[in-house]
This record gives structure tokens, sequence and C-alpha cells, in this order.
């Protein structure tokens, strides 16, 4: 029996682009134009999938379009704006032993260096100058904390990431 693959979202088809059939990329890769190395490409709208192959694209402007086989004109590019755009697991690239994936830090338990239970990383969120932890805090947290927004910058606030048993070790107070 097949499971089906797991899967992460990597951006969503924007705007209608011009007659022809392109649209608007919007690339949530690191590096923007990365988006067009993974293939196949399944877009999601409404809860319907369908699998896509991007024919050609190019930077527009500050932003990317692309040509998605089969789509030849602006109706049909215009049934897919704002679909998201998702890739299996399998594709990305394996990481070095100290970076991590977002999708993988979401749900780790955080535990500061004094053992205390800060919560569960709910989400991430990128900054300026770092990635942040949001910290969803246990319902009887000691301290009335209902998250915690922690700075992910390793060797200094981040101690450990243990990915096997999802848990992350922090330098952080209890009560801030």
């Amino acid at each position: 029996m097949n499971t089906p693959a797991e899967t992460v979202v990597v951006g969503q088809l924007g705007a209608v682009y011009g007659v022809k059939g392109w649209i608007k990329v919007q690339s949530y890769t690191d590096d923007p134009e990365a988006i067009f190395e993974y293939s196949p490409w399944q877009l999601v709208k409404q809860g319907k999938t369908q699998p896509v192959q991007v024919e050609e694209w190019r930077r527009h402007n500050k932003g990317l379009i692309a040509k998605l086989a089969g789509v030849e004109d602006r109706d049909q590019a215009h049934v897919l704006t704002g679909a998201e755009i998702i890739i299996d697991v399998e594709l990305l690239p394996e990481l070095p032993e100290d970076e991590f994936y977002w999708r993988d830090l979401i749900g780790m338990a955080v535990v500061n260096t004094d053992g205390y239970n800060m919560g569960v990383v709910d989400q991430i969120m990128a900054t300026a100058s770092n990635d942040v932890m949001v910290v969803k805090a246990n319902s009887n947290d000691a301290f009335g904390r209902s998250e915690r927004l922690i700075p992910f910058i390793q060797s200094q606030y981040v101690q450990e990431v243990d990915k096997e048993n999802k848990r992350i070790v922090v330098d952080w107070p209890s009560d801030f």
C-alpha cells in the first residue's frame, strides 16, 4: 500500500501576466529562482491538486513569471491564480548537520538550560536580523505566558536541536 508523499509549500501563483498564459510566481525558497529547480510542481487550489510542468520562466522586474505546460491563454492562467505550489519533501536538498528546515522545528518541545519546559514551537518568523521561534507556552505555565518569542541563533540562545527526540534546548530565562 502506497502512502502519499509528504509535501511542502514552496510558493504561490500570483496574477496573470500578459495574454499568452504566463503567470506571476511568488517563491518562498531562500533563493527565489531555486523554486524552478524543483519538478514536478503540484498546484493546490480549493482542495484540489494538479501536477504541472514549467515550460519556461524568467525574471520580470523584481519578480518571477512562468509559462506552465498546457496553459495557453490568459483565461487558463487566471484559473490558477492563488494556487499554492507544493513539492515532495524528497526533492529538498539534505542540509548540513547544524542547519534545519523550519518545518522540522515546528512541533518540537523547547526546554531551557535550567530544565524548564517553555512549550512547543508553533511557528517560525523571519525578521531582518534572524529567525524567531514562536513558542506556544504550556497551559499551566508558571509565569502566565501564552507564548514566547525566542531568537533562533545557534550557540547564543539555541544550545541544541535534537531532531530524534524533537527537543530544542535554549539559553533563555523562564520568566521572559
